[in-house]
């Protein structure tokens, strides 16, 4: 079993906080984390998946959580929305932490019903696929290093085929098997049991046959600005109920837009968010791509490494020293930074990523632009590439290797 780097995370969250939420999407390894806790416990665990169980959560929320005493493990508990009233009442009563350690394949945050029930008593945590430094027994520090004044040393490079761990992805039942139809046959089961459950859960919704269809045009599109008009055309569902789709798409975790950066400078940028799915493994299945067509369509490899990138990133945020933000910069000349890194204190970071072995100075012209807009706050421009050295620019420009993402560690 691969050892998780949000694990600390949520133990710490559990020590101070009465009720934790751990959610992401499906196969992540919510219920793993979860029946750990509860068996190093020694407290109930439920899940609701099963039928008897949400059944009895769900005519009589007060009645289950009395039966399972102080404590409690309550797996996939946004199929029961009835019951995060119930816990706010038990948790007002006893304010002790680790009270309720509570998993949801669905985005509380996204859905107002349930996340104002327990506003202030619960801690959210998010679990994604593996992260490349899961896979490779460490702990990156790639968000916190790259605000540094000085970067931290990388890691010795270790052989790896990043074409094959970007089409692979990073669910961790996928990596137990061969490349091919196998992989295809994990991820097209999980896609009909996701839509027809946890969407079904989320809404009751006509049309549920469009949701593939959908899911295999923003794969086509992943890396560029949503387009609403243009995605409504192409999928023939009319816009109203097009970003209602894109919504439970979202709160399901598949759909994962990164929202542009906003200048209170008065520069003109574009608003509109970029398109990113949850894993690039995923995005490869619905795309229909194989490594042998990306040869013959390199650009559209460049796209499924951004889309790798922004996950990675987005994995580490859950145990980043510092809160980090991310998103893309895009001046309406059509200047472009595909990731904008902001921390707390509001200085920025701009990462170029490049499907290609050899960086040249003219790569880093979306930077300067950025760098021109944010003045101080501008703290280094990177590009990430598919080289294995690390190489200096002038001023606080270099090109990385993609795999300094997951070497930065300490």
């Amino acid at each position: 079993m691969y050892q998780r780097n949000i694990v600390s995370e949520l133990q710490s969250a559990i020590a101070d906080t009465p009720a934790v939420l751990l959610n992401g999407a499906r196969q992540t390894g919510k219920s793993t984390l979860a029946q750990e806790f509860a068996r190093s416990n020694t407290i109930p665990y439920v899940t609701l998946d099963d039928a008897t169980q949400l059944a009895a959560a769900s005519s009589d929320a007060q009645g289950f959580l009395a039966g399972l005493g102080d404590r409690a493990v309550i797996d996939e508990v946004q199929k029961a929305p009835g019951l995060f009233p119930a816990i706010k009442m038990s948790v007002d009563r006893d304010r002790r932490p680790g009270r309720y350690l509570l998993t949801g394949s669905a985005n509380v945050l996204l859905l107002p019903q349930i996340s104002e029930s327990l506003a202030g008593r619960m801690e959210l945590i998010t679990l994604l696929p593996l992260s490349q430094g899961e896979l490779h027994g460490r702990r990156e520090r790639f968000l916190d290093g790259v605000f540094e004044e000085s970067l931290p040393a990388l890691q010795p490079v270790e052989d790896m085929d990043l074409k094959a761990a970007v089409l692979a992805g990073a669910y961790p039942e996928v990596l137990q098997r061969p490349a091919g139809k196998r992989r295809d046959a994990w991820f097209a089961a999980y896609i009909t049991a996701l839509l027809q459950r946890d969407v079904r859960d989320l809404a009751n919704i006509e049309g549920l046959t469009d949701m593939p269809r959908l899911l295999s045009l923003l794969a086509a599109r992943v890396g560029s600005l949503l387009n609403m008009s243009e995605l409504s055309r192409s999928s023939g569902i009319p816009n109203s109920t097009l970003k209602r789709y894109l919504s439970l798409l979202q709160a399901t975790f598949l759909f994962q837009p990164i929202s542009a950066w906003a200048s209170n400078r008065g520069k003109r940028l574009i608003k509109s968010p970029k398109i990113h799915l949850i894993d690039s493994g995923l995005t490869v299945h619905l795309s229909g791509v194989t490594r042998q067509s990306l040869v013959r369509d390199p650009v559209f490899f460049g796209h499924l490494l951004e889309n790798f990138v922004v996950n990675e990133l987005r994995k580490q945020k859950g145990w980043s020293d510092k809160r980090v933000e991310l998103h893309h910069y895009r001046t309406t000349t059509g200047r472009e930074v595909d990731l904008l890194l902001e921390n707390a204190a509001g200085l920025l970071v701009g990462v170029e990523v490049k499907a290609s072995t050899t960086v040249v100075r003219k790569d880093f012209s979306g930077i300067d632009a950025l760098a021109e807009d944010t003045g101080r706050k501008f703290v280094r421009g990177i590009v990430l590439y598919t080289g294995n050295e690390a190489v200096s620019f002038t001023g606080n420009y270099l090109a990385l290797p993609v795999s300094a993402i997951w070497r930065m560690t300490g």
